[in-house]
């Protein structure tokens, strides 16, 4: 994209009102030749990737007026009849069902696609999905590289869709209030933003051999144009995530979420550095390929932000599981799923220590976020406005991760050209800025 466009974009893209915390974006609407859809009118839905994830975005979805599901899509038919008798039970009508989500794309009656499949097949079926004339809400983290990103933004902007990625936090009340605290300067001087993730939920991942796979699951199209192996129970569904071909760890499954705060409290597009480092510390000997243990270092001008995660332990910085912290000369904010607060700095420069600013004492949350979010989308549907987390902010916020594992696998501190959406000078960590893809897949043209 060209440059006026993107730092216009960045500049102009974040504006909090009072009170409601409202995101006011100066993005043209998706379309300019499409007329609203009417608050009453039904919104067909289809869901690709029939899992936990999906089964959640599709319910959420299925509570706002208007919104019918026709269709599901998996390559596991045991997913995909579950989640259609569930339908059935709950609704009253059983959806079709296909397992080629290349059906589902091409049907005349879909208004709406949600892809929750594993990571590695998030980019294909959105860039089809646009380019079929249908709006796409896409599970987090956008994409498995930058460049399947910046092809999904091409494709959204290209066909005029509405497209948003599942980082719920951008809706949540209580983080926009504190962005818009962040936002007004009370911090002072922004030296440091913090993001981690400590889960102690989840522990070690025993190997397992590989076997042939289950008759319920198509293993050659669940691996698609990811590299050609043998089933092993430990690579499908969940633990997906800790597997380099599909997924980037906690850093791009957890780091989404975090991050995408850090870049909206401080108004970014990409850092300038990154380097990291980790391994599998705790857990030496399972089955994981990606880090137990990681912290990432990234540059950007006039502050930095640092990045950790652990798996099996669940005390990390403040005390908190997750969370974000943006540390000003004034004070520290502080905001995870359930509140957010200001704790002030202190001073003891030519004078007694005392405290700088008035701290704000914890404001908890009740709401639910996820309903908000998908209702931001489908809101957004009937309207042609761009939602909270329409797709170049998904990307945008997804290149810190993306670059903090492109560091850490190359083993060395990198630079990124965000104009280009390149690795300066460094060929070797360049060529992770795409995905080889297995034939006969590859990624549609935009």
């Amino acid at each position: 994209m060209k440059k006026f466009t993107r730092r216009n974009f960045i500049q102009d893209s974040t504006l909090i009102a009072a009170g409601a915390g409202a995101l006011s974006t100066a993005l043209p609407a998706a379309s300019e030749d499409k007329e609203k859809v009417a608050a009453n009118d039904k919104i067909s839905v289809a869901l690709i990737g029939c899992g936990g994830q999906g089964n959640a975005d599709l319910k959420q979805m299925l509570k706002i007026d208007g919104v019918e599901c026709l269709a599901l899509c998996d390559v596991d038919t045991e997913h995909l009849a579950k989640t259609a008798d569930d339908l059935e039970k709950n609704r009253g009508k059983r959806p079709d069902t296909h397992k080629d989500f290349r059906e589902v794309i091409d049907r005349k009656d879909i208004d709406v696609v949600i892809v929750a499949t594993p990571d590695h097949w998030h980019a294909i079926p959105t860039i089809l999905a646009c380019q079929a004339g249908k709006d796409v809400y896409v599970e987090k983290p956008l994409a498995l590289s930058v460049a399947e990103g910046r092809a999904m933004v091409k494709a959204a902007r290209a066909n005029n869709r509405i497209v948003q990625m599942g980082t719920q936090q951008r809706s949540a009340k209580h983080y926009r209030e504190a962005i818009e605290y962040v936002k007004s300067g009370k911090l002072g001087q922004i030296r440091l933003v913090k993001a981690w993730a400590y889960l102690d939920w989840k522990g070690e991942l025993p190997p397992v051999a590989d076997e042939d796979p289950p008759e319920n699951l198509d293993w050659d199209f669940w691996l698609g144009p990811a590299p050609a192996r043998p089933y092993n129970k430990n690579r499908c569904h969940f633990n997906f995530r800790w597997y380099w071909d599909y997924s980037g760890g906690l850093m791009t499954d957890w780091g989404a979420h975090m991050l995408d705060i850090a870049n909206f409290g401080m108004d970014v597009l990409a850092p300038k550095s990154a380097m990291a480092i980790g391994g599998k510390y705790g857990y030496p000997n399972d089955a994981m390929e990606t880090p137990d243990t990681q912290q990432s270092i990234l540059e950007y001008d006039g502050w930095n932000l640092i990045w950790e995660h652990a798996v099996g332990v669940g005390r990390g910085p403040f005390d908190r599981e997750h969370g974000v912290a943006f540390h000003g000369n004034e004070g520290i904010l502080i905001v995870d799923r359930h509140q957010w607060e200001v704790w002030p700095e202190t001073s003891a420069i030519d004078k007694p220590r005392d405290y700088k600013a008035i701290g704000v004492p914890r404001r908890r949350s009740f709401d639910d976020f996820h309903f908000d979010h998908i209702k931001n989308f489908i809101d957004c549907v009937r309207s042609r406005e761009q939602p909270h987390s329409e797709v170049e902010i998904g990307h945008n916020s997804m290149i810190a991760c993306h670059l903090a594992n492109i560091a850490l696998r190359v083993g060395r501190r990198i630079f990124w050209d965000a104009e280009k959406e390149q690795i300066i000078g460094d060929e070797e960590a360049n060529r992770w800025v795409g995905r080889e893809y297995r034939a006969p897949w590859k990624l549609p043209e935009v």
